[in-house]
């Protein structure tokens, strides 16, 4: 048995490998693609249902809201299922989803599927890499998730291009099909890779934390997307809003009497930790709602097709990926602070220059140099910030930690994408082509505030120790 290592687990280089690695990045992409894709079909789906700006912002956080809501749940279920198991139902769930939001006859109906396909990446997203890092032998696990995170980064960076190209030249439906055939070739290259998981422990599954925190998130996202159209005085927005807030009030108590606790409490006593998360859940928010607004204004203001608008923000992605494994490489010599706080405030500038785009505004002048910027301080943050995390916490707790900070950045990012008609200053009865008419600016650098924010909260709060650079870097979009 070379290296000490279980001969059980499969070389990276073996057909149970490639299968591995060709099935997690499949229902990885599928779930990052449903996420990010939306953002282009918005303005024809507005048409076709001729729909309010509420109903159009729940396409996009009824999606987010279910991924948030039940990520940190997927470890539990785990436990008692396995990750292959877990992974094949997040699958099948997409798959019906994909379906639902295909054939959607109402908008209640859409976003209905849209709620369904974020449960089933809520069981997607952690399951294909713990699959990936529990079956793969330890020697190969660095090449093998950087190898995944590399394609699905990819995959998932031409996923709105692809998305808008459906859009102009078929129907906005078929953004939701080209889902099909990938989950399904996911499912075969999931048949020869074994189970992993599920004999870990039998654990105990936390009854009273999902609930509350979907409810709690639900409350508050209800009222920040229906509040600007029903009035903010409203008693349903009101309610909507105390009954979140009680609940997530609520959480944290209830946690820490669970005995197998959905958010594990005790992990916060770290400052480095609460800090990072902290700048993760305001950067990844500005990130979400700033990429929708930049997608929506080239589209509906500066008559970008679909397709453009789709590709516009392409080349930060691929600014990230050349510069994501040198960062990594710099963040033992360099440390956490410096590089998160440089990256943030460069993604922070951006997006304040990106508040100046306007019709007439031309792409190569206007537009393609804030968009780089923003890969450039992608490149710079990504890498100390997964490496801050994972040092802030005991080898025991790295993937409950991993867990959280994911969970951090898509609760920021439902927030702050459901705060879209707020930032824009979006009345009732408005478009949502009127709101970026009068609000584009302000709430560009209004996110770009928050962006630096999470500066500010690295600078102050992040320790700038040493820390070894995570074996690969996480994708950036959702």
């Amino acid at each position: 048995m070379p290296d000490g290592q279980d001969t059980s687990l499969a070389p990276l280089r073996s057909a149970t490998g490639a299968s591995l690695i060709a099935a997690t990045v499949l229902a990885s992409a599928v779930a990052s693609y449903n996420a990010a894709v939306i953002n282009v079909a918005v303005p024809a789906i507005g048409r076709h249902f001729d729909a309010s700006v509420a109903a159009i912002q729940w396409t996009l956080t009824s999606y987010l809201l279910a991924v948030a809501g039940l990520l940190l749940v997927a470890g539990a279920l785990a436990d008692r299922l396995g990750w292959k198991r877990l992974l094949v139902i997040g699958l099948g769930v997409m798959f019906g989803a994909s379906i639902l939001c295909a054939a959607a006859p109402s908008m209640a109906v859409l976003i209905t599927g849209r709620a369904l396909q974020g449960v089933g990446a809520a069981l997607v997203t952690p399951t294909s890499l713990a699959l990936l890092n529990g079956t793969l032998r330890k020697s190969d696990r660095a090449r093998g998730i950087g190898l995944w995170a590399s394609i699905e980064t990819l995959a998932v960076s031409g996923g709105p291009f692809l998305g808008g190209w459906l859009v102009d030249h078929a129907s906005w439906r078929w953004i939701f099909l080209v889902n099909l055939p990938l989950i399904v070739l996911s499912l075969v290259a999931l048949r020869p890779v074994p189970e992993t998981g599920a004999s870990r422990r039998s654990a105990s599954l936390d009854l009273v934390g999902p609930p509350l925190a979907v409810l709690g998130l639900g409350g508050v996202i209800y009222a920040l997307t229906e509040g600007p159209s029903a009035g903010w005085s409203s008693p349903k927005i009101i309610v909507a809003l105390v009954i979140g807030v009680a609940a997530l009030v609520a959480l944290v108590p209830a946690e820490q009497r669970q005995k197998s606790p959905m958010l594990r409490l005790s992990l916060f006593v770290s400052r480095q930790f609460d800090a990072i998360n902290a700048a993760t859940l305001l950067l990844y928010g500005a990130l979400a709602a700033g990429n929708y607004l930049v997608t929506v204004q080239v589209e509906l203001r500066l008559g970008y097709t679909a397709a453009q608008a789709g590709a516009a923000l392409i080349p930060s992605t691929l600014v990230f990926i050349v510069l994501a494994p040198i960062s990594g490489a710099l963040v033992s010599r360099l440390g956490v602070r410096r590089m998160m706080g440089t990256g943030m405030l460069l993604i922070a500038g951006a997006q304040i220059w990106l508040a100046q785009v306007h019709p007439g505004s031309h792409y190569v002048g206007n537009v393609l140099p804030a968009v780089l910027v923003e890969g450039v301080g992608l490149g710079l943050m990504v890498a100390p910030l997964t490496a801050g995390v994972l040092a802030a916490v005991g080898d025991s707790d790295l993937g409950e930690a991993s867990a959280i900070n994911d969970a951090a950045a898509r609760v920021g990012s439902v927030i702050v994408v459901a705060l879209v008609p707020v930032l824009i200053g979006l009345g009732a009865g408005g478009t949502l082509a009127e709101g970026l008419a009068h609000g584009y600016r302000q709430a560009m650098i209004a996110i770009g505030s928050l962006s630096a924010a999470a500066a500010i909260v690295s600078w102050l709060l992040v320790s700038n120790r040493q820390a070894a650079a995570p074996e690969a870097i996480p994708t950036t979009t959702a």
